[in-house]
């Protein structure tokens, strides 16, 4: 995997900061001079924003209210800390599988979030972590098909989610992958003499994998029928 460079930081943190779509001051209204806060309209200086009936600094007027926005669902309650451990019990065991730790982490940030994205500044605080490290795990990821990245209009921040059939997408990988050692392990049967031991293992192998990658879209079908299935019965509260 390639090191992420002093650019890629760079990048990650101007997408993160940088204002959008920043609308000019608005125009005031001088009062002739001698006029008190009071009689031009204004609060004394030092009051706070909720003495003069308004909102603190990114708070809505409804969420000042204590009302919901339209359409938000609420907030579950879970245990930070307990949240915080299966990301990374998730991760190790990715790890295990032969996925590098940072990107492991990475994919299980994004899996378990429930927003299914995540920006490269809240991977970085969410797992602590150095928007370097950020960037060369996604990067990885990208290339395997767990993660994408997209954007909104309009907006110059880029987001990362897992495909919504993530683990069709990596088995899909997998197959061409199979598909490429099973033509390397036929050239080596020839090289190796199909009537010796050498060559006899490693043309079991290569059956292994022409079997598996013939079986694999049956299963990939079998799993889209089960999954049409169980999402209908849901739809219709069963």
């Amino acid at each position: 995997m390639a090191r992420a460079t002093r650019d890629d930081e760079a990048a990650l943190v101007r997408d993160e900061t940088a204002p959008e779509n920043a609308a000019p001051p608005p125009q005031r209204s001088e009062a002739p001079p001698g006029t008190a806060p009071a009689q031009r309209g204004e609060a004394p200086p030092g009051t706070a924003p909720a003495q003069r009936g308004e909102a603190p600094p990114g708070i809505t007027p409804a969420q000042q209210r204590g009302e919901a926005s339209p359409g938000t669902a609420p907030a579950p309650q879970r245990d930070e800390a307990a949240v915080s451990r299966f990301v990374e019990d998730f991760a190790l065991a990715l790890v295990e599988m032969g996925v590098p730790r940072m990107p492991a982490r990475v994919f299980a940030a994004v899996l378990t979030s429930d927003s299914g994205r995540l920006t490269a500044a809240e991977l970085a605080a969410t797992l602590r972590a150095s928007p370097a490290a950020v960037s060369g795990a996604v990067r990885y990821l990208i290339q395997l098909g767990m993660v994408r990245r997209e954007g909104e209009p309009g907006s110059r921040r880029h987001y990362y989610r897992a495909p919504d059939n993530v683990w069709g997408e990596v088995i899909g990988i997998r197959d061409h992958l199979m598909a490429r050692w099973t033509g390397v392990l036929r050239e080596g049967v020839h090289v190796l003499g199909a009537g010796t031991p050498a060559g006899a293992r490693v043309a079991e192998s290569a059956r292994f994998f022409e079997f598996v990658s013939s079986e694999l879209p049956l299963v990939i079908a079998r799993w889209q029928e089960s999954r049409g299935a169980l999402d209908g019965q849901a739809g219709q509260g069963g």
